[in-house]
């Protein structure tokens, strides 16, 4: 008799398989990111069928082979619908998915980025927020559970702490104004004192904290090319999901 294991997760990514099954791959809160094949679901019988989609979430039950996990049930709590019916919100919850997919890895700890991904796919359905501020919140706080968020506190080279700073990609966060005419690599971005405070509470605040705020176009204009230059330089891989969502909106 197959021995199933519970697992609190999300469906990140679907990949069909033959002529019926497909090869979900799973963050999971006990095991990390997981590969689970999910048989006959892309039979219109299959009960598998709706819950084999990404944003899933809920609790699937699954058998442990050598190398991969086989989908015995599942008990969904949340589709996020929504998501599925706003084609620009769908695209921004990929993208979060196909981050989360190249931050996890299996038989690790995943409680804090399934998490930030559940919470942020639920903000992109809040009209009070923008979906370009959640999304760079996402970016930025993931980096951040990550243990590669910038240094947004005080001058990454002289230690200062004051008002009027540049942000600069590769030497690691910000830089003051006396040290920006020294030896330095890369662009330096003029930071307002608003836009380093809203980073700043990003990164100290809990997740079910993060998307209770906007901000000024200004602001939300320099979040965004910190946060370009910042993930260019820091994550080596270009995003699929992005690259349509940029075209697209």
């Amino acid at each position: 008799m197959m021995m199933a294991t519970p697992m609190i997760g999300m469906v990140l990514s679907a990949m069909p398989i033959g002529d019926y099954d497909k090869r979900l791959v799973i963050l999971t809160k006990e095991r990390g990111k997981i590969t689970a094949f999910a048989k006959g679901a892309r039979k219109p019988s299959s009960a598998f069928l709706a819950c084999s989609q990404p944003f899933s979430f809920g609790e699937f039950s699954l058998y442990e082979g050598r190398t991969s996990y086989n989908l015995i049930s599942v008990n969904i709590s949340n589709y996020f619908e929504t998501l599925r019916n706003d084609i620009e919100a769908a695209y921004f919850g990929i993208y979060f998915c196909e981050l989360a997919d190249y931050f996890t890895h299996e038989n690790e700890d995943g409680t804090e980025i399934l998490k930030l991904l559940y919470q942020s796919l639920r903000a992109l359905t809040m009209e009070s927020i923008g979906k370009s501020l959640v999304r760079y919140i996402f970016e930025l706080k993931i980096l951040v559970i990550h243990g590669v968020a910038p240094q947004v506190f005080q001058c990454v080279k002289c230690g200062k702490e004051e008002d009027y700073y540049f942000f600069n990609s590769k030497e690691g966060g910000l830089i003051c104004k006396d040290c920006r005419h020294g030896e330095i690599l890369g662009k330096n971005i003029r930071l307002s004192s608003s836009a380093i405070y809203t980073m700043q509470y990003i990164i100290t605040s809990s997740i079910e904290k993060l998307y209770t705020f906007t901000v000024s176009n200004e602001v939300l204009e320099e979040l965004k090319q910190c946060m370009n230059s910042y993930r260019e330089y820091y994550i080596d891989k270009k995003m699929k999901s992005l690259e349509i969502l940029e075209k697209l909106f």
